[in-house]
């Protein structure tokens, strides 16, 4: 699907990062946003629509034809763009030239930190496309040494890429910042990480950063206009949401951090925050498959309604607030997809309005991928300007 045509090649450019905070609006709409704007629906026709004429993106695009010609041949010079030679076409007259993306000329590498034994990676093409994978194990690495094995697993991935690596995109526990600061990750032991910028430092290429579960959210909701909130269960508990498909950051760079809100008032298992009762001292995977461990089997199922009733509990105040109609899981499936979900829901649909449209739980269609396309995607965003 082509993207929503506009009326004059003076578009005002969105911003380029995906978790943008607080973007200024423009009064004033400068050449550079034109052209980035446009760069960006050529970009995003190609990305959709495949090969395409120069006419074709000029109709697509409700560009004009000349700043198309423009715009490709500039594309084609940096690398992105490649000509594919002539269309095959019966009618009279010089056949058509196609481009495309230059698809395998460059590759990305996405990081998922969330998991709770091995920090996981791909080498992802620019479709999103997952070629290749590789992953560390853990074992309980904090601090320093958790950030060394982050950089061993970036160090392998971009070595692997046959071909130049557009960017790195890194979904991560915590508060991450605009600047790609990890501002706290508690499960992590990081406190002021300058994740992005150590990356920077050891691989040399553009590097984009974004707590796990915004990355989550990013893969979920694509390019939908919808309202969306993913919860991410890993390491830790987190969730992204979207308003109107727009990401939601928040003030300080904390919207979805839902891990380490107090559920109920009986006390509850101890936080790795020092605090008692968080929902993520209920529901973070180690927790669980500590708990169904430490149990006969007769009382797993118990034990994972618990955790579900404890998550409707928490959701249930941010779904009446937005009226959202729609909640994806993304972890674990065999601890979450089951009477764990089904609690969630149930518990969801006591505690909210009943007007005949009931919220629903689901998981996540990508699977244990969701936060490694979601990265890929902010790569996508910041680099190359399309969704």
């Amino acid at each position: 699907m082509a993207p929503t045509q506009v009326r004059s090649d003076a578009a005002v450019a969105l911003p380029r990062d995906a978790f943008a905070a607080g973007a200024k609006r423009r009064h004033k709409v400068l050449p550079e946003h034109a052209r980035a704007h446009n760069r960006t629906l050529v970009l995003q026709t190609l990305l959709d629509e495949g090969p395409s004429s120069r006419a074709d993106l000029a109709r697509a695009t409700a560009l004009t034809r000349v700043t198309v010609s423009d715009l490709v041949g500039e594309l084609v010079a940096e690398g992105l763009l490649v000509e594919l030679g002539h269309r095959e076409d019966p009618r009279p007259g010089k056949p058509a030239t196609l481009v495309d993306l230059a698809r395998d000329a460059f590759q990305i590498v996405g990081l998922d930190l969330s998991d709770a034994t091995a920090f996981r990676g791909a080498l992802l093409a620019v479709d999103g496309t997952v070629l290749d994978r590789a992953e560390v194990p853990t074992r309980g690495t904090r601090g320093e040494d958790a950030l060394a094995l982050v950089l061993e697993l970036a160090r392998t991935l971009r070595d692997r890429a046959g071909v130049r690596v557009v960017g790195v995109g890194v979904g991560t526990p915590g508060v991450v910042d605009v600047d790609g600061v990890v501002l706290q990750a508690p499960n992590l032991d990081w406190h002021g990480l300058a994740l992005r910028d150590r990356l920077v430092a050891e691989l040399g290429v553009p590097v984009h950063v974004a707590n796990d579960a915004n990355a989550a959210l990013l893969a979920e909701r694509g390019r939908s206009d919808a309202d969306v909130l993913v919860v991410r269960i890993g390491l830790g508990v987190g969730a992204g949401l979207a308003v109107g498909g727009v990401p939601v950051r928040g003030t300080r760079s904390a919207a979805g951090e839902i891990g380490h809100v107090t559920i109920g008032t009986d006390g509850g298992p101890r936080c790795a925050c020092g605090r008692d009762g968080c929902l993520e001292a209920w529901l973070a995977e180690p927790r669980l498959r500590q708990a169904l461990a430490e149990a006969d089997a007769s009382e797993h199922d118990r034990i994972l309604d618990e955790a579900g009733h404890r998550l409707g509990i928490a959701l249930a105040p941010i779904v009446g607030v937005l009226d959202l109609p729609r909640v994806v899981l993304s972890g674990p499936a065999d601890l979450l997809d089951g009477p764990l979900a089904r609690a969630a829901e149930r518990t969801l649909r006591e505690r909210t309005l009943d007007d005949g449209q009931e919220v629903v739980v689901a998981m996540t269609a990508h699977g244990d991928d969701v936060v490694v396309r979601g990265a890929a995607m902010l790569v996508r965003s910041g680099e190359l300007g399309v969704a």
